[in-house]
C-alpha cells in the first residue's frame, strides 16, 4: 500500500526568490515548496478523474508533518481562501484520492473572488478537456516586491501563471490574486493553443 505521500523529498536545494525549494512528488501531483513563504511556488498535474464523484463533504486540510506550511490560522477571518492548485475535483475518482489533495502543501492563499470564480469555471474547462485528451497543467505561484505577509507567518501570492497543455496544444493564463467579477476565464489567456 502506499504511503500518503510517496514523498521523494528531493531536498535538492532549489533557490527560487532567495528561497529553498522543496520538491516534493505524490502520486497525483508534484510541488515545489517554499517553507519561508510557507506557499507553493508551483504544481503540476495531471487531470486524472475528469468524471469523478467521490464527495468531499467532511474533508479539511491537513499539515504534513515534515515541511513547514501554512496552516488554518492564515485563513482565517479574511478574503483568502485555501485555494487548491491541483484541483479536488479533477482527483475525485475515490475518497482516498482526493484526500490527498488537501493537504496544505497544495494550498496557496487565493482571493475568494478568483477562487470561487474564473478559477473554478477554468479548471471544469480542464475536466472538460479530459474526456477527450490528456492534460497537464503547472500552476505558477507569483510572488510580486509587493506580496503581503500576513500576521500568522505565510506570504500571499499576488499572481498566478497557469499552463495547460493538451493534444499537442498550450493555452496560459495569467490571473491576478484578487477579486475579479464580471469576466470570462478566456479573458485572462495569454498564450492560445495553436
Amino acid at each position: 500500500m502506499k504511503k500518503l505521500f510517496t514523498l521523494l523529498l528531493l531536498l535538492l536545494p532549489l533557490s527560487t526568490f532567495g528561497q529553498e525549494l522543496k520538491i516534493i512528488e505524490t502520486d497525483i501531483f508534484t510541488v515545489g515548496y517554499s517553507e519561508a513563504l510557507e506557499q507553493p511556488v508551483w504544481v503540476e498535474y495531471k487531470v486524472l478523474c475528469p468524471n469523478g464523484q467521490a464527495e468531499r463533504t467532511g474533508m479539511d486540510f491537513y499539515e504534513d508533518e515534515n515541511i513547514h506550511t501554512s496552516d488554518d490560522d492564515d485563513y482565517s477571518n479574511n478574503e483568502w481562501d485555501k485555494g487548491h492548485m491541483a484541483p479536488a475535483s479533477a482527483f475525485s475518482c475515490d475518497k482516498e484520492m482526493l484526500k490527498k489533495t488537501f493537504t496544505y502543501l497544495n494550498s496557496a492563499l487565493q482571493h475568494e473572488g478568483l477562487n470561487r470564480g474564473v478559477w473554478n469555471r477554468l479548471e471544469a474547462f480542464e475536466r472538460d478537456l479530459g474526456n477527450f485528451f490528456d492534460v497537464n497543467v503547472r500552476i505558477d505561484v507569483i510572488f510580486g516586491e509587493n506580496a503581503q505577509v500576513l500576521p500568522s507567518g505565510a506570504t500571499v501570492p499576488t499572481g498566478f501563471t497557469k499552463t495547460i497543455k493538451f493534444d499537442g496544444k498550450t493555452a496560459v493564463f495569467e490571473f491576478p490574486n484578487e477579486k475579479i467579477s464580471g469576466q470570462r476565464w478566456i479573458d485572462f489567456i495569454v498564450t492560445n493553443p495553436n
